[in-house]
Parts: structure tokens; sequence; C-alpha cells
């Protein structure tokens, strides 16, 4: 290991380990067999917590690699990031005091126990649990992957992707299982800080020492790269204004009901807590447009890469001192760990509680069962990285159209009476098959339009048709309706 690699991997471990050791604070004095204390952080985490620990969520490593990249190989249609998630706060602000509100009044950890509460049917939680996780496990991989990437990329190839793709398990698992939600956030709070200060800085160092200023670079893009500022950008006609205006919004509303936004949701020490956080997370996402310009100066400065995703990487490797370059590496890294951690906790408890836990069994036992399937759906993802490492790549694409289908399910039935177990269900089967079937023929997205939101419509249509056949008599402490104007926090 040449001295460079010796400095940044020695500073990496050193603030790696500080993490960890972090997580495993945050539960001194917390009941450790307490399942609502590490599945949703005792209900009781503030606006700091739930701000740091959402904004991990929405600011992973593959903001740093995915966003460079995307940048790097279309231009303007990497900006669907800021816009959907703009759009999720917004309706976030209404949203999550809805679902707060009602899984602390039914004492529920997931949106699987909250389908299973309001169509009264574990078995259909159980069912919601399983799909969950389908479309989930893949996100878990790509977050391997990307700590994989990041760990190989700052050690200056010493370490290969493979030992990268172990120590993203080990360190997240050792700090999940035992810490929950609470050891999340705490981590969080390191995460941040080290994401704003290397952000910045690579910011203000990227353009002066290549360019000479953020003028010269910007007047080289209108110059020589037009194609990159207008959509539908470079060498993807299918990514035009149809496609951005419709991805945009189903992602964004489909936020508001992601397994971890609503983990972070339930979390929140009161529904105040989250209508102050959606008004300030907006703010955070500004750092987005650091590694989308850098993606952009990366077209000049390594053009013909063949892994795009490396772009941001490229150039801090490149041109900054590799204490610097420790110091990126840890925030790339820890905004990997952070949702990783969240996504393996939120299956974990949806099994643990809608599936091997479903009939009924103490919250202590719950919890072990949840924290012995955090372990097991993090082996999996670390197992299919090695043996198939496309295949839930591949799934990936599926992932979030996949799970825009259960905004009806989640969100709507507790505003909607009359939605039966049947309607939501065969809604349901028939907007993910829909999705399937235009992401297996390459129709994804269809004359411009995401494949998410065509499956939607159908699962509307499915869903209505066969309520209204068939219609549900929902008791009242099984709604939200009375909840859905936000109070005073």
């Amino acid at each position: 290991m040449n001295a460079n690699a010796a400095v940044s991997v020695g500073i990496f471990a050193v603030f790696v380990v500080g993490a960890v050791a972090l997580g495993l604070l945050s539960l001194r004095g917390r009941d450790r067999t307490n399942l609502a204390e590490w599945s949703v952080g005792g209900r009781s985490l503030g606006v700091v917590l739930i701000f740091v620990l959402m904004a991990g969520e929405t600011y992973t490593s593959f903001s740093y690699l995915g966003a460079a990249g995307w940048a790097y190989n279309y231009g303007m249609p990497v900006f669907y990031l800021v816009a959907y998630l703009a759009i999720g706060f917004a309706v976030g602000y209404v949203v999550g005091p809805v679902l707060w509100h009602y899984a602390h009044r039914n004492q529920l950890h997931n949106i699987t126990d909250i389908t299973a509460h309001r169509f009264g049917s574990p078995l259909f939680g159980g069912a919601v649990a399983v799909l969950t996780t389908v479309f989930l496990l893949p996100y878990i991989q790509l977050l391997i992957t990307g700590m994989g990437v990041v760990i190989s990329t700052i050690s200056y190839g010493t370490i290969g992707l493979e030992t990268g793709y172990v120590i993203a398990f080990v360190v997240t698992e050792a700090f999940v299982v035992a810490s929950g939600l609470r050891g999340s956030a705490w981590v969080s709070i390191l995460k941040d800080v080290l994401v704003i200060v290397t952000l910045l800085v690579v910011f203000v160092h990227v353009p002066l020492h290549y360019f000479g200023g953020f003028g010269e670079l910007l007047g080289r893009l209108v110059a020589e790269r037009p194609q990159w500022l207008a959509l539908p950008g470079h060498g993807k006609e299918s990514l035009g204004v149809l496609w951005f205006a419709t991805t945009g919004l189903l992602n964004g509303v489909v936020y508001t009901i992601f397994p971890t936004t609503v983990a972070g949701y339930l979390g929140a020490r009161n529904p105040g807590v989250l209508r102050r956080n959606a008004i300030i997370m907006p703010f955070y996402q500004v750092l987005l447009f650091v590694p989308i310009l850098l993606g952009l100066a990366a077209v000049f400065v390594v053009p013909g890469l063949a892994d795009s995703n490396l772009a941001m990487f490229e150039l801090v490797v490149d041109s900054m001192p590799a204490w610097l370059v420790g110091l990126v590496g840890v925030a790339g890294a820890l905004s990997s760990i952070v949702p990783m951690a969240v996504f393996m906790l939120v299956i974990g408890t949806m099994w643990g509680r809608s599936v091997l836990g479903a009939h009924p069994r103490t919250a202590p036992h719950q919890k072990k069962l949840s924290q012995l399937v955090t372990l097991l759906v993090g082996l999996l993802a670390l197992l299919f990285t090695f043996v198939s490492p496309s295949t839930l790549v591949q799934l990936s694409v599926l992932s979030y159209q996949g799970l825009a289908q259960l905004l009806p399910v989640v969100l709507v039935s507790l505003l909607w009476r009359r939605m039966s177990t049947a309607g939501a269900a065969s809604g349901l089967a028939a907007g993910v098959l829909v999705v399937a079937l235009l992401v297996a023929t390459g129709n994804d997205p269809w004359h411009g339009i995401n494949a998410g939101l065509l499956g939607l419509a159908v699962n509307f249509a499915v869903n209505i048709a066969v309520s209204l056949a068939r219609p549900a008599d929902t008791p009242a402490d099984r709604l939200a309706v009375a909840e859905a104007v936000p109070a005073r926090g």
C-alpha cells in the first residue's frame, strides 16, 4: 500500500470505527428489549434527529455516484432528482402527520402493520411485506456496491471491490442490529457534517483546479456541450419533458409512503416535528447540485469513462491530497451505511411482525426475529452482489415503480372507507404486473410516460372497480380521515 493509500484508508478506518461506536452509544439509558425503541426510535426523535435521519435516506452514496454519473452521461435529465424530492417534501408535509397519527394511535411500526390493521388482515400485511422486500432488496445491494466502489477508489485501488463489499456489510450490521433506528439517526449527524464540509470543499476546488473558475466551466458547457443543458439531454431521447414530469410527480408522491421514509415519520416525537422537517429538507437538497456539477466537469476532464459512476471520485482522487480523499470517502461511505441500515431494519421489522411474528407474540420475541431477519437480508444482498451482480441491479429498475403500487394500499385506503381487501389486493397485483411487463419489454418509459405511473393508473382503476362491486364497511377506528388536516405541532 503506497503512502497516499495508507493515509486515505487510515482516515477512513478511524471515522468508520467512530461511527459504529456512536451508533452503539445511542442506546445508553434505553430499554434494549423494547421493539418500538429499536424499530422506530421509541417514537421520540426530535427535529434534529429526524432531519439527519431522513436526509440520510435521500442523500446516499449513489447521490455521489449516480447523480454525477447521470450528469456525465445525459446532463439535464438528472435534475429529476431535485424535482421529485421537492415534491416529496411538500406532499410529506401533509402525509407524514396522517401516518404518524394513525400508527401512534394503533401502536404500528411500519407500512405492513398499517396495511394489516386497515384491512383487518394479517395475511395481506404479510403479503405486502414479501412484495416490499423484493423491491427493497436491490437497494441494499446497490448501496453495498456503492460503498465497495468508494472504498476501492479512495484506497487508490489497493482494496478490491469484493473486500469493500464485505466491509460495507460488516460495518452496517455492526450497529444496526444492536442500535436500530436511533443509532442510524446518531450516525447521520456525523455523516451530514462530513457531507456538507467535504462537498463544499470539492465544489470550490474542482472548478478552480481544472478550469480556473465556475464561469470558465459553465462557459465551456454552453459552447461545447449545449445538449447536456436541455431535455432530453445527451444520447437518450426518451428522457424528455414528459418523462421528466411523470417521473418527478410519481417519485415525489411515492417518496412519502416509501417504507424507509415511513420509518422516519413514525420515529418522530410528534407530527409538528415532521412538518418542520418538511420545510427544512428542501434546503439540504441544494447539495445535490455539487455532484451534478462535478459530473458535468468530468465530461471535459476524463472523457470516455468506462464507469460513469466514478466521474466525481476520479476528479477527487486525481486532484486532492490523500487526507481529503479519505474524508470524502468517509462521507460517501456513511452515505451508504445509514440508508442501508434503515433498509435492513425496515425489512427486518416487517418480517418480524407481519410474517414470522404474525401470530400473537411478545414484543421482545418479535424484536429478536426482526434482528435475525435484518442480518439474513444483509447476507442475502451480499451473496447476490458476489454471485449474480446483475440480477438485483436489473430488478432495481422495477423497485421504485413497484413500490409506487403500494400508494392506494398504504395511504388512500386510510381515507376511503369502502376500499375492500379484494379491491386493494387486485389493484396492487394489476399495477405490479403492468410495470413488470412494460419494463421487461423495454417500454419504460412508454411514449415518454413513466411505467410506474401507468401501472398506478391501472392499479387505481382495478381497485375502484372491485371495491365498488364489493365495497367494505371499514370501522371508523381503522381510518385516518379525522387526522388528515394537520394540527398545530
